[in-house]
This record gives C-alpha cells, structure tokens and sequence, in this order.
C-alpha cells in the first residue's frame, strides 16, 4: 500500500471525457423529454375541449329520437 500524503488522499480524479455516445444519448434523451411535453400539453388541451364540448352538447344528444329501423336485413334490402 502507498504511503498516505496531504497530496495522495485528497486528490480529485480527474473528469471522465464524453465520449461520442454519451453525447448522441444526452441529446436523444433531450429531443425525447421536449416531444414527451408537447404531447402532454396537446393531450391536455384536447382533453379540456373535448369535455368542454361534451359538456355543452350532453343535453342536445339526448333530446333527439333514434330512427325506426326497418325489419329487413340489410343483405336484402341491397338485392
């Protein structure tokens, strides 16, 4: 074992250099994180419209009546 100095025990290891795949992976992982937030704030804005929209229609969907459907199957109504 080395003999223990002032200058041998408190020495910081000197920074690992990025390497070529450790950049395209932080600059993946950025492009991934930016499009993962833009889909989740157009979800939500989707989302905020859509129940706006059904909100304000629920009462107009009820109201209508349903057509009467004709007893023919439709493979005889075509012939």
């Amino acid at each position: 074992m080395t003999k223990l100095t002032r200058t041998t025990l408190f020495t910081t290891p000197a920074p690992r250099a990025e390497t070529p795949m450790d950049r395209t992976t932080r600059a993946v992982t950025e492009i991934i994180d930016a499009q993962t937030e833009k889909r989740e704030i157009k979800t939500a804005r989707l989302r905020k419209a859509r129940l706006e929209r059904e909100a304000g229609t629920q009462v107009k969907a009820v109201a209508p009546k349903s057509k009467r459907v004709s007893a023919k199957s439709p493979a005889k109504a075509i012939k």
